[in-house]
């Protein structure tokens, strides 16, 4: 699959920049970007791609998407036909941006925690949507120190409410479970480090913990809402569609580098799990992702993942409002 590299409009100075587009249009390429991104789609119904998830969403969808994760929305064309008026705002900072001394205090955990849960993408729910987006159109003027302090509030705000869920799978983004338990980080850990194994059983994590399997399966479900098994097969088929979707690897080769021990087993779990064929996966993904280079509105805005990133690539002008803080 081909992912496309976006050269964001962020600068060296900026805290975070704000790109504002009403009734724009979708027409740009599957891609990804070192920078967090905060998205909100508002009066458009469509269908969204991050990572290895691909859903429809209605109306309203606000999603916070961690560095290179790749992503895409499309709005319903009937809907676009129609004139139906619809709202874009991203709003898009650096990596770096968190690492200050200040924003390293105790006050900021909360915001550190969930960005590193959005480099599985995060998306947002009920009334959490409506409050962030008040906050969000208001970010789209430039009121200036003001932005910064909204921006924060915004960040704090999302990361303490619970109306959220993730969308790329555990093994397509494997992260460190964040958790005060020592014991589940060593086993959570050693699951990641470890599943591309097909000897890898629930006893060998136990052991690990000098737990019994019956007392670490109830401990591990605790933390997880999963049985053991179906998260390891969770991670496993999530690094399988990372790599369906990065490499041109047969589904034999990418059935036992993601741990599996047999091919009919990994066809039939992944089926199971992902309602498809690997190569039926591979296949909707590639037509999904398909891009008319025609309506391209900002030359050498998107370049393939692999292109050197040089200054004369950098588009002169976005096709949207910017805003820079």
């Amino acid at each position: 699959m081909q992912i496309y590299r976006e050269i964001t409009p962020l600068r060296d100075s900026n805290v975070f920049v704000v790109l504002d587009s009403v009734s724009k249009g979708f027409d740009y390429p599957i891609h990804n970007h070192p920078e967090y991104e905060l998205n909100l789609v508002a009066g458009m119904s469509g269908s969204r791609i991050v990572g290895d998830s691909t859903e429809r969403y209605l109306d309203f969808d606000l999603v916070l998407l961690g560095p290179y994760l790749f992503h895409k929305w499309y709005g319903d064309e009937q809907l676009q036909k129609n004139g139906e008026p619809y709202r874009v705002i991203t709003i898009q900072f650096g990596m770096d941006l968190f690492n200050a001394h200040l924003l390293q205090k105790e006050r900021f955990f909360k915001i550190r925690k969930l960005l590193e849960d959005a480099r599985r993408g995060v998306k947002f729910q009920g009334k959490a949507i409506a409050t962030a987006m008040k906050s969000m159109i208001d970010l789209t003027e430039d009121r200036g120190f003001a932005n910064v302090i909204e921006f924060l509030s915004l960040l704090d705000l999302l990361s303490s409410t619970d109306e959220r869920v993730f969308l790329a799978s555990e093994g397509f983004a494997p992260q460190a479970l964040k958790t005060d338990n020592y014991r589940i980080q060593v086993a959570y850990a050693c699951i990641l480090k470890n599943f591309a194994n097909p000897e890898l059983k629930i006893a060998d994590i136990a052991g690990l913990i000098n737990m019994s399997e019956s007392a670490f399966s109830h401990f591990f479900h605790k933390y997880t809402n999963k049985s053991f098994t179906q998260f390891l097969v969770d991670v496993r088929i999530g690094h399988a569609c990372k790599m369906l979707l990065d490499s041109d690897a047969a589904a034999k080769q990418i059935c036992f580098q993601s741990g599996f021990n047999n091919l009919s087993n990994f066809n039939r779990l992944f089926k199971k799990n992902r309602f498809c064929t690997p190569i039926e996966y591979r296949q909707k993904y590639n037509s999904n992702t398909a891009f008319d280079w025609a309506h391209q509105t900002t030359p050498w805005q998107f370049l393939p993942s692999r292109a050197a990133i040089l200054d004369k690539f950098t588009p002169a002008q976005y096709s949207t409002r910017l805003v820079h803080v």
